[in-house]
């Protein structure tokens, strides 16, 4: 049987010379450009089956050197009849394990006459589907559902939200693909639940929020990684909040309760007798609370020397001086 000869390297618009890389990289142009959730035109599933066709010999070696050997001295619209014995072969056309994104044979559908005479047909597996009776009349056939793309975007939110938790409203720069295979971006605005405890990095899951699907497959999910701002009081290190506290040189050296500021209020905190300036101590479960950690407040303790006395200061701390034998720069204890 003759069959009309299909050129495939002039359906993709590439040179008999190109390689693997090239083909594949014009192949996604195209199958975007004529996939017929995006292009509406009456040619689009037409040629995206080509196209498909074309790339499903062109991006397989054995394939394309078959088709090379029996196809480089024809030109389309001539007669093709493959030689004796071709009928017989067969090929299993599916996924590769090798495939690197875009469209597979088992997305494309039915094959040309010419494809069939070449490869035979026995071995092709029909996968999913285009979808029979889509919005606006259309009746595609064979095209196999693709999940979309996952995306990924940052929020910054502030501690307070971290530590208590809120319904934050964000707006998002976000991209789609319209109706001529164009990339338009558009603002989209999301209510997103923080939990409470979230840690500086965590990342929130929104489902269904991502890249459009393909072939009614399910839109991707969109993850919001969690940026937390710097706070003028506490410093967030992992899920520790650290705070710096100032003390009387008396309150230091006789041991004193202190207030302590935390995230839900003021602390008393007991100083030692003979705190030291720099000393930490720790308030534990007063830090950033979550569901898989537990966070500590670490405060940081300044002894604080007064810069004006009046008299009577002065002479109570002279008369310290005269009585004391603590010596800093000889004591070690």
């Amino acid at each position: 049987m003759s069959v009309k000869f299909k050129d495939y390297y002039e359906m993709l618009g590439v040179a008999r010379t190109a390689s693997a890389d090239d083909i594949r990289k014009v192949y996604r142009k195209l199958a975007r450009k004529y996939h017929p959730d995006v292009n509406k035109h009456s040619d689009a599933e037409t040629r995206f089956k080509e196209i498909g066709e074309a790339y499903e010999v062109l991006s397989d070696a054995k394939k394309r050197q078959r088709y090379d050997q029996l196809g480089a001295n024809y030109h389309a619209g001539q007669d093709f009849a493959p030689p004796p014995g071709w009928e017989k072969m067969q090929y299993e056309f599916g996924a590769r394990p090798e495939s690197s994104g875009g469209y597979t044979a088992e997305d494309q559908g039915d094959f040309s006459d010419f494809f069939e005479t070449l490869f035979g047909g026995g071995g092709f597996r029909p996968g999913g589907g285009f979808r029979s009776g889509q919005a606006g009349g259309g009746s595609f056939q064979n095209f196999r559902k693709r999940r979309g793309e996952d995306h990924e975007a940052t929020v910054t939110i502030s501690l307070e939200e971290a530590f208590h938790g809120a319904r934050k409203p964000i707006h998002l720069q976000v991209a789609r693909m319209d109706e001529h295979g164009r990339v338009q971006h558009e603002s989209k605005q999301y209510t997103v639940q923080i939990p409470p405890g979230t840690a500086d990095g965590a990342r929130i899951r929104l489902a269904g929020q991502g890249g459009q699907g393909a072939g009614a497959g399910a839109a991707g999910d969109l993850f919001l990684r969690v940026q937390i701002a710097p706070h003028p009081v506490f410093r967030l290190v992992g899920a520790d909040l650290e705070v710096t506290v100032p003390a009387t040189p008396w309150e230091a050296a006789l041991g004193a309760k202190v207030p302590v500021p935390t995230m839900t209020g003021n602390a008393m905190l007991a100083l030692p007798a003979g705190t030291q300036s720099g000393q930490r101590l720790r308030l534990r479960g007063k830090g950033l609370v979550g569901a898989r950690h537990h966070g500590d407040l670490i405060v940081n303790i300044q002894v604080a020397v007064p810069r004006h006395l009046n008299e009577k200061e002065k002479t109570l701390f002279a008369e310290l001086a005269r009585v004391s034998s603590f010596n800093p720069r000889a004591d070690k204890t």
